[in-house]
């Protein structure tokens, strides 16, 4: 039997939660092992990304595309995830204009490339055409010193869906190659009903008939430019669909995908609290343990590599970040620091350097943990007691470079039973501070 598909934007996301992307968006967290299908695509393809809207249903003053989790606003995660595509060649994201200001320094910040700032109009299909009219006239200016290709496809996509796939977009991108238009759909999630003017039920539609239409959507670029050239200010004012558009006023009839569950949108202020779950999940599935080539420190590596890994994180252990090991630099979001050197604080001063070097806490906090292991003559890192302030003095200037110090004491035990208890505490805590990425507890000595 044939299936009908509505033309209904969803806005609510899957009641039992967003799903989690396969894929973390920047494809430098998540498994180790991971490694992205190699994509081939022979023509340009530029995205559009409205972000206009006032964000009323989050109940917050700030839009959502501009509020922040971890350190970053939700748009610069959306625009990270178009970035790591290497066919993509361009991206405009277009924002209301007492926003320009804003964006461009988010762009600046996050040192974002192929990202250009468009003013939008008082509508989604305004912006959306500001967007499309501006890649129109990229041929004749410079992007960042390259001379950009008029695209032949062009991909419109939510500046607050920030979870979207290399996979997907290829998809979306060929069948609008081949189609003239493509769009996302994913199964209805409630029932859609019709309503009396009285407020009483009139009809009910057959859920299983229908689609919900998601972003992203991709076009060539005359049937979406053709198409903003002649639809009605009526459009201009009241349409959100642009699958409609090219159909009413090009003829073009839009291949439709079904796109996995990773598409929702953060609508409401809960949302967000999700997208960040899910970043810090990502960042949390591997870690790099450094011990300095100590015996000691090695054999307390091992014991932790088994530990946290039951608990979800996948550990390395090293001797150092030296020569091959300077890779870990470039990759890992975790770091850490086994020592049983009263120098321990030099010696994780020396990683802090490394990594500041590397500019790798620029779109994510970086967590550092100190575990030091103290032998029975030893009451603290520095042999005294009221020594911790020294950890804290360097937590605070790490945290303003974006990367979250911890510290984790460890007493050496001759029994048995209660060192093994001691590495598993050791363990639970350190798992516990790579999933939440705290800043409360930056610069706190733990005991274990």
């Amino acid at each position: 039997m044939e299936t009908n598909h509505t033309n209904k934007q969803s806005d609510n996301y899957d009641p039992d939660g967003p799903a989690h992307p396969g894929v973390f968006p920047s494809c430098e967290a998540g498994k180790r092992e991971y490694k992205p299908a190699e994509r081939s695509v022979d023509f340009p393809v530029s995205v559009v990304l409205p972000a206009g809207g006032t964000g009323e249903r989050t109940g917050l003053q700030t839009p959502k595309q501009f509020c922040s989790f971890l350190g970053r606003p939700l748009i610069s995660y959306t625009i990270q995830a178009f970035e790591r595509v290497s066919w993509i060649q361009s991206i405009m994201v277009v924002v209301a204009k007492e926003n320009t200001d804003l964006m461009t320094d988010i762009i600046q910040r996050f040192q974002h490339r192929k990202v250009r700032v468009v003013p939008g109009g008082s509508t989604r299909h305004r912006s959306i055409c500001s967007g499309v009219l501006a890649l129109g006239s990229e041929e004749e200016e410079e992007q960042g010193g390259l001379t950009a290709e008029r695209p032949k496809v062009v991909i419109i996509h939510d500046a607050v869906r920030p979870f979207v796939e290399e996979d997907f977009l290829y998809k979306i991108a060929m069948a609008a190659k081949e189609q003239g238009a493509s769009g996302a759909i994913r199964p209805l999630v409630s029932t859609v009903i019709a309503t009396t003017s009285e407020g009483y039920l009139d009809h009910s539609l057959e859920r299983a008939k229908y689609r919900a239409s998601e972003m992203p959507q991709g076009f060539t670029y005359d049937v979406i430019h053709q198409a903003y050239q002649r639809c009605s200010e009526s459009d201009f004012e009241f349409g959100t669909e642009c699958l409609h558009l090219a159909l009413q006023y090009c003829g073009t009839n839009a291949k439709l995908i079904e796109g996995p569950p990773t598409l929702w949108k953060v609508t409401y202020k809960r949302d967000l609290a999700a997208a960040e779950s899910i970043v810090k999940e990502d960042l949390s599935q591997t870690a790099c343990v450094i011990t300095g080539g100590s015996a000691q420190a090695v054999t307390l590596a091992d014991a932790l590599q088994k530990a946290v890994g039951a608990l979800g994180t996948e550990l390395d252990v090293i001797p150092d970040m030296m020569e091959d090991n300077a890779r870990y630099l470039l990759k890992e979001w975790n770091f850490i620091q086994v020592s049983i050197s009263r120098s321990c604080l030099f010696e994780v001063e020396a990683t802090l350097t490394a990594l500041e070097a590397a500019n790798r806490a620029l779109l994510h906090p970086l967590v550092v943990i100190l575990v030091h292991l103290s032998t029975s003559d030893e009451l603290s890192i520095s042999g005294r007691m009221t020594e911790p302030a020294a950890i804290m003095d360097l937590a605070s200037a790490a945290k303003l470079r974006n990367i979250l110090l911890y510290g984790i004491q460890l007493q050496q035990s001759k029994d048995t039973e209660r060192w093994e208890r001691s590495v598993s505490r050791v363990a639970e805590i350190t798992s516990a501070l790579i999933r939440e990425r705290s800043a409360a507890l930056v610069g706190q000595l733990l005991q274990a």
